[in-house]
C-alpha cells in the first residue's frame, strides 16, 4: 500500500476517534445526571456506554498510530502533531486505567474533553508524512519521547482530578484569590479553543503570507506564516503581495511566526471568555458546578495523588534519564541548558516537591489539588510556549 494511501488511512482513523471521544463524553455527562448511583462511582448505563466508546475510539486512535508508523517508517513521534496526538493517547489510556480501578465517572467528563482539545490543538500543525531529520534519526526517539509523553499524560489525570475538586470544594460566591485562580485555569482552557478556532478559520480561508529574515546564525532564510503578522522576523521582509504586516520585529532567538500564533489565540480566546460570561452572566467556573455536585472528594485526592506518584518516575525516566543518554550520542554532552532541557528539570523538581509537600508535610485535599494544577500549567508552558516561542536544540517541529 502506497505511503499517501496509508497516511489517509490513518488521518481518518483520528477523526474517528476524536469524534468517538465526544460522543463518550456525552454519555459520561448524562451519568453524572443519572438518579442511580448518586455517589457518581459503580455501575451506570450511561458510564458503560461512555467506556464502551471510549475504548473504541482509543482503539481507533491506536489504529492512527501504526498505521502512520507504517507511512512513515519510523515512531509517529517526531514533530508537534505527532508528539501531541501521542500524548493525548497516552491521556486517554491513563484515563481507562484509572477508570476501571475507581470507576468515577465524573473523571471522563473532564478527562476527554482535554484529549479532544489537544488533538484539536495538534491538528493546527502540519500533519505531512516526511522522513526524518539526521538530529532524529535514532531507536532513543521513540524512547525518550514516548516514555516524556506517557509520564506527562499520567501526571495530567491529576490535573483533572484536581480541577475536578477545586471546582466542588471552592464556594464562588465568596470571592477571594481561589475563586481568581480557578477561574484563570479556565481561562487558559478556552484560549486553547482560541488557538483552535483562530488557525481554523484563517486555515479555511486559506491565509498565507512570507517573509525572509535574520535567523540566529546569521543567516537569510524564509518563513511562512498562516495567520496576518502581528509581529515580524529579526529583519523580516514581507515577501508575498497584499499581506499584512504590522512590521514589528522580534529578537532572533524568538520564533516570531509562531509568537503570532500565540498572540491570535490569546485574542480571540479572551473574545471567547468574554462571549460566555456575557451569555451567562455567570463565570466559568459556575457552569461546571452542577457537573461535579455529587463527586467524591476523598477519591479525587487519591487519584491525584496517586497519578503523581506514577507519572512522575515515568517523567523522570523519560524526561532526564533517557534525554540525557540521547543527549550524550547526539551532542557528546548530557547536560546543555537548552530551554526543553531546563523546562524538564523544572517539571522535575516541581512534581519532587509535589510529593515532598503531601508525604512530609501534610498537603492533602485543597492544596494538593492546587499542586497538580500548578504542574500541569508547567507541563502545558512546556508544550506550548517553550516548543513555539523559544528557539532551541529541540525545535524540530
Amino acid at each position: 500500500m502506497k505511503v499517501a494511501q496509508l497516511a489517509s488511512i490513518s488521518s481518518t482513523l483520528l477523526y474517528i476517534a476524536f469524534l468517538l471521544y465526544l460522543v463518550a463524553t456525552v454519555f459520561f455527562a448524562g451519568s453524572i445526571k443519572s438518579k442511580k448511583h448518586t455517589n457518581q462511582t459503580g455501575k451506570n448505563r450511561w458510564a458503560t456506554i461512555g467506556i464502551t466508546i471510549t475504548l473504541i475510539g482509543f482503539a481507533s486512535q491506536l489504529g492512527y498510530f501504526f498505521t502512520r508508523w507504517i507511512a512513515s517508517g519510523h515512531a509517529p513521534v517526531s514533530n508537534l502533531f505527532e508528539f501531541i496526538t501521542f500524548f493525548a493517547m497516552m491521556l486517554v489510556a491513563a484515563f481507562i486505567i484509572i477508570y476501571f480501578i475507581y470507576r468515577l465517572h465524573i473523571l471522563g467528563v473532564f478527562a476527554l474533553p482535554i484529549a479532544l482539545l489537544t488533538i484539536a490543538y495538534a491538528s493546527m500543525f502540519p500533519r505531512d508524512v516526511s522522513p526524518l531529520i539526521p538530529a532524529l534519526q535514532s531507536d532513543w526517539l521513540a524512547i525518550h519521547v514516548s516514555t516524556v509523553a506517557a509520564g506527562e499524560a499520567i501526571l495530567s489525570v491529576s490535573f483533572v482530578a484536581g480541577l475536578i475538586f477545586l471546582l466542588k470544594d471552592i464556594d464562588l460566591s465568596k470571592g477571594g484569590k481561589q475563586v481568581f485562580w480557578l477561574e484563570s485555569v479556565l481561562f487558559g482552557i478556552i484560549l486553547v479553543v482560541g488557538f483552535v478556532l483562530s488557525a481554523t478559520v484563517f486555515s479555511v480561508a486559506g491565509y498565507e503570507s512570507e517573509f525572509t529574515f535574520i535567523n540566529a546564525d546569521e543567516a537569510e532564510t524564509v518563513v511562512q506564516y498562516s495567520m496576518p503578522a502581528l509581529v515580524t522576523p529579526n529583519e523580516g521582509e514581507l515577501i508575498t503581495e497584499g499581506a499584512f504586516s504590522t512590521g514589528l520585529e522580534m529578537h532572533p532567538l524568538v520564533n516570531a511566526s509562531r509568537l503570532n500564533t500565540v498572540i491570535w489565540s490569546i485574542g480571540v480566546g479572551i473574545i471567547l471568555y468574554l462571549l460566555i460570561r456575557l451569555i451567562s452572566r455567570r463565570k466559568v467556573a459556575a457552569l461546571f458546578q452542577p457537573l461535579v455536585k455529587k463527586a467524591n472528594l476523598d477519591m479525587l485526592d487519591e487519584v491525584g495523588y496517586r497519578s503523581v506518584l506514577i507519572g512522575f518516575p515515568v517523567f523522570t525516566l523519560g524526561g532526564l534519564i533517557f534525554a540525557m543518554i540521547w543527549a550524550q550520542i547526539a551532542w557528546t554532552r548530557f547536560w546543555g541548558w537548552d530551554p526543553k532541557e531546563v523546562w524538564a528539570l523544572i517539571t522535575f523538581l516541581f512534581y519532587a516537591a509535589f510529593l515532598h509537600l503531601r508525604l512530609s508535610r501534610g498537603w492533602e485535599g485543597n492544596r494538593s489539588a492546587w499542586l497538580a494544577v500548578i504542574g500541569f500549567v508547567i507541563i502545558m508552558f512546556n508544550l506550548v510556549a517553550v516548543n513555539l516561542i523559544i528557539a532551541g536544540l529541540h525545535s524540530y517541529a
